[in-house]
């Protein structure tokens, strides 16, 4: 696929590097560039030097959770996040606590996929809201 078919840019931060190979490979078949970390930290400085079109962020990690690690990012960045985790019942959190959206695991790849484009396409050009109707 040649660069200018790129759909944009995915930071994927899980503890489990399993998922975030399974995400690299699966979105990177579908057109997106992935980056990948286990770590808070540095997805943090991911963020901040290559500025992702949108996170997808698990809930659940060892160093600093998801939702601690969502509250930094919104200190400086309104990348859309969408967050994903094993617990049903923190969805209502995250999306409180600024993720744009999220998606309970095992989740279907298809319909990650749909998320990420929604998410990406209410971002617009340069952080411009573009069309937000419902699919």
């Amino acid at each position: 696929m040649s660069t200018k078919e790129r759909k944009g840019q995915i930071l994927v931060v899980d503890d489990d590097p399993r998922i975030g190979k399974i995400l690299q490979i699966n979105l990177g078949l579908s057109g997106y560039d992935v980056i990948t970390t286990t770590r808070g930290a540095e997805a943090i400085e991911i963020v901040r030097s290559h500025e992702p079109d949108i996170v997808l962020l698990d809930v659940v990690m060892p160093e600093i959770t998801g939702l601690e690690l969502l509250e930094q990012l919104r200190r400086f960045s309104q990348v859309p996040v969408i967050l994903f985790t094993g617990h049903p019942k923190i969805v209502g959190m995250a999306l409180a606590s600024g993720a744009n959206d999220s998606i309970v695991k095992p989740f279907d790849l298809d319909l990650l996929a749909e998320k990420i484009r929604r998410c990406i396409g209410r971002k617009g050009a340069h952080g411009n809201p573009e069309q937000d109707s419902p699919r």
